[in-house]
């Protein structure tokens, strides 16, 4: 096989020229970890950049989604989406809290509304929405339902670096919003991620609970954990954000590549792109419908054939693995629209340093099956 592979997202590597200063500074200092200088300036680099004023980073998306359940004290039953990846779920699970899967919409893919209203029960806290795909969810009609509930609201924002909507940052919603700076992110520190508060004392008790708790040098305060970013990581984080407007614009030009080339293959779906919102084209998902030729395992597999490694996210659901399968949520009558999402949909690859020889080699094999 001549052709090499073209995986579903690759990250987006500067020069390594331009790292190597960071790390020199960071090997002078001898401070590696416990928020230095890095750690500091990346903090407010991205403050400034995403327009947030509280944000705390940590060593990876899942250690900060689970530290905001427990920063926010959510007990008892949330509500969530089957149609996410696993660590949506599995964080709950950290704070012993028991998942309730609701279904999505079909058109947006992320948490319908109705749905949600419909799960609530005397046992639920809390709403765990995802920004799937980076693409907004009805973040108003969430936050009414849990205003009439009072219940918390909880992103998942690890899709939505950048995103905004009508009204600026997506992140601004919820009680708190989690990135994921992974390396196969929009924006990434190799590993990595944030929490984003909405005051300084909501981030000081976060900042606590990722230092095992610890106030000072003989006080702990809770039952924290070790979710510190690195020197390392933040050095490069900072490197990444002189280069991510330049990420994106290539990503948006690459999404519009492929949509202008799809739109009118029979049998491929393409998802709305969502009014008045300022995307971050982090990935390119399609639907293969019944009409046609191929299903999408069959496209999937012949896509592998011509290494190209595209992505069924998100199959299976959440909810049909073996430690939520029992769950009566995890039923897939409950899931309709979510269930037949995952069986359909397949994410084509994505990145900045794609060329349009590989972006071609993609858009031959879905033209031609």
């Amino acid at each position: 096989m001549s052709d090499k592979p073209i995986y579903v997202t690759q990250p987006n590597l500067p020069p390594l020229e331009e790292f190597v200063p960071y790390l020199r500074q960071i090997w002078d200092s001898k401070i590696l970890t416990n928020g230095g200088p890095y750690h500091q300036q990346l903090e407010h680099a991205l403050c400034e950049y995403l327009g947030v004023d509280h944000l705390s980073l940590f060593a990876n998306g899942t250690l900060a989604l689970v530290t905001a359940l427990q920063a926010l004290r959510i007990t008892g039953e949330v509500i969530t989406t089957p149609y996410s990846f696993v660590a949506t779920a599995h964080a709950l699970l950290w704070n012993d809290i028991k998942p309730v899967f609701v279904d999505i919409d079909p058109e947006s893919l992320n948490l319908d509304p109705a749905k949600v209203e419909a799960a609530i029960t005397t046992k639920t806290t809390a709403i765990l929405p995802v920004h799937c795909y980076g693409r907004p969810c009805n973040v108003s009609a969430i936050q009414k339902i849990a205003d009439n509930y009072n219940l918390k609201v909880v992103y998942d924002a690890a899709h939505a670096f950048g995103v905004q909507n009508a009204c600026g940052g997506i992140l601004r919603h919820g009680d708190l919003s989690v990135l994921s700076f992974h390396a196969t992110k929009v924006f990434n520190t190799f590993e990595g991620g944030a929490i984003v508060s909405p005051d300084a004392k909501s981030k000081q008790h976060i900042d606590h609970l990722k230092n095992f708790g610890f106030v000072d040098e003989v006080t702990v305060v809770a039952p924290g954990i070790n979710a510190k970013m690195s020197e390392v990581n933040a050095a490069f984080g900072l490197l990444q954000l002189r280069h991510v407007d330049e990420a994106l614009k290539r990503r948006a030009q690459i999404s519009n590549t492929y949509r202008q080339a799809l739109e009118r293959v029979h049998g491929i779906r393409l998802l709305s792109e969502p009014e008045h919102v300022q995307a971050n084209h982090g990935y390119f998902p399609i639907l293969v419908e019944d009409s046609y030729p191929l299903a999408r395992d069959e496209l999937y597999q012949r896509m592998r054939e011509r290494n190209i490694y595209a992505r069924r996210y998100f199959y299976p659901l959440i909810s049909e693995f073996p430690m939520y399968r029992g769950l009566p949520s995890a039923q897939a009558t409950n899931l309709p629209a979510a269930t037949r999402a995952a069986a359909r949909v397949l994410c084509l690859p994505i990145f900045p340093a794609m060329t349009p020889a590989e972006q071609e080699r993609v858009i031959d094999v879905v033209r031609a099956s």
